[in-house]
């Protein structure tokens, strides 16, 4: 099943079970799904999905950061309860290893030398990772890797 469809058949579950946190984050996800659609009219497709919800989940983390550091640890814990939802639609997160192994591939087939190559590799990289591992983690692995 699709992830707009699975969006909304867990939207009708959460109502059912008078589940109010977990309705509201469907809600907002189906809501960004719906905006990103409009923006990009024929080319929404999975990997626009993945893009939106892996965004979304950035978000929500650095919410958490600054919620913990300004000393609002219940709303930090709405935002990892959203994150917690936005998961359930996201593909199986790779491995350290599987990752390691991908940055390789990408630095080999771009011919990176050093960190001022680090932009085509992640260009390449990004695409097969969307939603597989996060951007960040990955961005320093790379950076690691290359200096």
């Amino acid at each position: 099943m699709d992830i707009q469809k699975r969006v909304s058949s867990e939207m009708v579950k959460a109502a059912k079970d008078k589940d109010k946190e977990t309705l509201s984050a469907l809600r907002m996800i189906k809501s960004a799904l719906h905006n990103r659609e409009i923006d990009l009219k024929d080319q929404f497709g999975e990997k626009e999905i993945l893009q939106v919800l892996s965004s979304m989940i950035k978000q929500r983390k650095d919410s958490v950061e600054q919620f913990r550091n300004g000393g609002r640890p219940e709303l930090a814990q709405k935002e990892e309860k959203e994150i917690e939802v936005i998961r359930r639609f996201m593909p199986e997160q790779m491995s350290e290893e599987e990752i390691q192994a991908e940055i390789e591939n990408a630095i080999k087939e771009v011919g990176a030398e050093g960190v001022r190559d680090m932009g085509k590799v992640m260009k390449i990289l990004m695409p097969r990772l969307t939603g597989k591992a996060d951007g960040k983690a990955v961005g320093e692995a790379v950076k690691a890797r290359l200096s």
